[in-house]
């Protein structure tokens, strides 16, 4: 497994994610550079699961900078929907990325199913990998409910309208430092650092 010292790529051109993946970071002392900063493509996501996505853009990312990569695959899986939209997360957001639209037709969706259940997750797969090519990936999930309308303007992606268990608030309606140890990313983590340890 890669060494998580010095600079570290995090492997995605998302802010919000960096900012995330960052923040989990920053205790290890690790400098994280996001792949945007240094330039790097993104690759296409042809593969079938989150973890298969990470392992691929962390791979890219560690032999493009020569750095150890850290990559995020994650979305929201909704229940009713037969997991969608899954992989296809940020597609549904289109190539504007327009959240609000993916938000909606999630809401749409479960309404035309009639779907009674609203439970849902949120997955996270991170992939470590060394710029010579091994990777490790570890899986976090977090559980909650779909709600409508939305609510709450931080965040980002599906925030809005997604209830964690055990909460009566939206991760949308969470400070930063509130829903940071509720999220997917933060168990996959936990799991990431069991390993290093």
């Amino acid at each position: 497994m890669p060494r998580l010292t010095g600079r570290l790529v995090v492997a995605s051109h998302n802010a919000g994610k960096v900012r995330e993946i960052a923040a989990l970071l920053a205790p290890l002392g690790v400098e994280a550079v996001s792949a945007a900063a240094l330039g790097l493509p993104e690759p296409d996501e042809t593969e079938t699961s989150f973890a298969g996505n990470a392992a691929l853009k962390a791979r890219a990312a560690a032999a493009a900078s020569g750095l150890p990569a850290l990559a995020d695959d994650s979305g929201l899986e909704v229940f009713a929907l037969g997991g969608e939209p899954g992989i296809y997360s940020a597609r549904w957001a289109g190539p504007e990325k327009n959240f609000g639209a993916a938000m909606k037709r999630v809401a749409d969706e479960l309404d035309v199913r009639q779907a009674k259940d609203r439970g849902a997750r949120f997955v996270c797969a991170l992939a470590l990998a060394a710029p010579g090519g091994g990777v490790e990936v570890f899986e976090g999930e977090a559980r909650g409910t779909i709600v409508w309308p939305p609510r709450g303007d931080r965040g980002f992606g599906y925030d809005p309208v997604f209830e964690p268990e055990g909460h009566a608030r939206t991760f949308g309606e969470m400070s930063h430092d509130e829903k940071l140890p509720l999220t997917h990313r933060a168990r996959a983590f936990e799991k990431l650092l069991a390993a290093l340890r």
